[in-house]
Order: structure tokens, then C-alpha cells, then sequence
């Protein structure tokens, strides 16, 4: 990983979603210090946003560990991404596991979603594993700048999808089923710059909680992650090209984490046998900030 006070080139994509494969450099989605040991053999995994960033590397080490992935992404605009990730899950998976899946949606509307996970369990019969976790944000000075058609756009990806996506999933997940939940570091901290992503991820945090309580008694555990400043295809695609080259340094580390030093987190809350006693959580992956919540 890179050294405290790491700066990245200078670099900006005109359009969201990001594209991974024109970074530079390229998030780190694995590591050879990883270690599989068959955590999640045998479970179906649905990761939304699975196509880069943080969601490749979740599907990676998912794989890794024995699950069947399926992965969301959006169409025309992350195509690439998510055939490069296709390819990693299908060299990553258990000899028992099916082949991946890649599943195109705009899932800021209930049909999309319903169609997602219809098509995940006509391939696989359930779902084991929800990781809720697309996002779109983009920067503002002042609330004013925030229209209408800009707010519902983001809460649409970031909190409407993790809705719909659960309550049509649930019908085919069982007991000892997990769901997790990407929130953000901005959700305790807050970020005047991202102030409607930052009201969506807020919201991630108590519907996770409240939802945790929902489902306790049908043994279906809720929780969350919390990253902090992690180099994905968000950033490039968010943010001036100074704020990228300085991107992660105000965090005690003194430097941006890259995907695979967050996507442990989901294995370990996926995994009954590490986590049967958690749930209503959020892990914070981070650099080192204290949020104290």
C-alpha cells in the first residue's frame, strides 16, 4: 500500500459511474497476504456495484472464499469494468462455485430491482448474501446548488435501491442470511461538500439498524461498512483534479486505503462462522479516524 502522505496523478473523468480501468493507478482490488479458507462455500452472493472499486474486490475475495456472485453494474457506461471483474471472479471462484454473473440495472427504481434479483435466483435458486452497495454523489458549495432532480437522483441510487433491492431479495433469503450495507465515513463525520451523499449514507446507517431489528427473529443479520477515503472510480469521477491528488491525506494514515483493505469487512460480516454474533453494526475501515458511534 502506499506510504503516508501519498498523493495520486492528477486525473478526471467527465462522467458517473467511474471507470476503473482508466485510473491510474488501478485500485487495488486484491493482495497476496490475503488468505482464503472457504468462509462462504457454497452461498449466492448478490453485490450491487460489483463491477469496480470496492464492489470487485468484495466479489473477488467472495469468490475467493467459495460463494457464486452475482454483481450489478450499469449499462454502457461501466461495460468494461464489469467484464474485467467477470474474468477475475471466474479465475477467483472454488471449483464447486457456478460461473459469476453481471447484471445491468438502474437500480434507483423498484422494477429494476425486482428484475435483478428475479434473474439472480433464476440462475442460482436464492440469495445467501446482499451487499448493498452502489453509489453516485457529486460535490456542492452551498445546499442551494441541490435541485430537485439532483437530490431524488441520489437518494434513488444510494438509499431507494438499498429498499427495493432488500424487500424483493428477502423472499428468497433464509435463515442465516446476510445483508450488508456500504454507508460512509461522511455519515459521522459529515462533509459539506457532499451534502445530499452525505444525507444518503446517513440513512444507510439507520436503516441498517432499523432493519437488523426487523429481521433478528427471522436470524437474518444487518450491518453495515463504513469507509473512509478508499481509491475508487467515485473519486476521479467526483472531484476537481487537486482534491484527487491530495485525496485521503487529512486521515491519521496520512493516505487514501485501497479497495481490498475494505472488502475483508464484508467477508467477515457474510461469514456466520465469524460474525453469528453481530448484528445492527458498522465496521469502520478509515485510515484511523475515531467516530466514536
Amino acid at each position: 500500500m502506499a506510504s503516508g502522505g501519498q498523493q495520486f496523478p492528477r486525473q478526471k473523468q467527465d462522467t458517473q459511474p467511474g471507470k476503473e480501468h482508466v485510473m491510474d493507478p488501478n485500485p487495488q482490488y486484491t493482495s497476496p497476504d490475503y488468505k482464503p479458507s472457504n468462509k462462504l462455500q457454497g452461498k449466492i452472493a448478490l453485490v450491487t456495484g460489483g463491477d469496480s472499486g470496492i464492489g470487485r474486490s468484495v466479489c473477488h475475495l467472495f469468490a475467493l472464499e467459495g460463494a457464486t456472485v452475482a454483481l450489478t453494474y450499469v449499462k454502457g457506461q461501466e461495460d468494461r469494468d464489469a467484464e474485467d471483474t467477470l474474468q477475475i471472479v471466474k479465475d477467483s471462484k472454488t471449483p464447486d462455485a457456478k460461473d459469476p454473473i453481471a447484471i445491468s440495472a438502474d437500480l434507483g427504481f423498484d422494477e429494476n430491482c425486482k428484475k435483478v434479483v428475479d434473474e439472480v435466483v433464476n440462475a442460482f435458486g436464492r440469495i445467501d448474501i446482499l451487499v448493498n452497495n452502489a453509489a453516485e454523489q457529486y460535490e456542492c458549495s452551498t445546499i442551494e446548488e441541490i435541485d430537485e432532480a439532483r437530490l431524488e437522483r441520489v437518494f434513488r441510487t444510494n438509499i431507494f435501491s438499498y429498499f427495493f433491492l432488500t424487500r424483493h431479495a428477502l423472499k428468497h433469503m433464509k435463515e442465516g442470511s446476510s445483508i450488508i450495507n456500504t454507508t460512509s465515513i461522511n455519515a459521522y463525520k459529515g462533509n459539506a461538500s457532499l451534502l445530499d451523499y452525505t444525507a444518503t449514507k446517513g440513512a444507510i446507517v439507520a436503516f441498517t439498524r432499523g432493519l437488523s431489528l426487523q429481521l433478528v427473529n427471522r436470524g437474518i443479520r444487518v450491518n453495515g461498512v463504513a469507509p473512509g477515503p478508499i481509491w475508487t472510480p467515485l473519486i476521479p469521477a467526483s472531484f476537481s483534479e487537486g482534491k484527487v491528488e491530495k485525496f485521503g491525506s487529512q486521515v491519521p494514515m496520512k493516505r487514501a486505503g485501497h479497495p481490498i483493505e475494505v472488502a475483508p469487512s464484508y467477508v467477515f460480516l457474510a461469514c456466520n462462522a465469524l460474525s453469528s454474533y453481530i448484528s445492527g453494526q458498522v465496521l469502520h475501515p478509515n485510515g484511523g479516524v475515531v467516530v466514536n458511534a
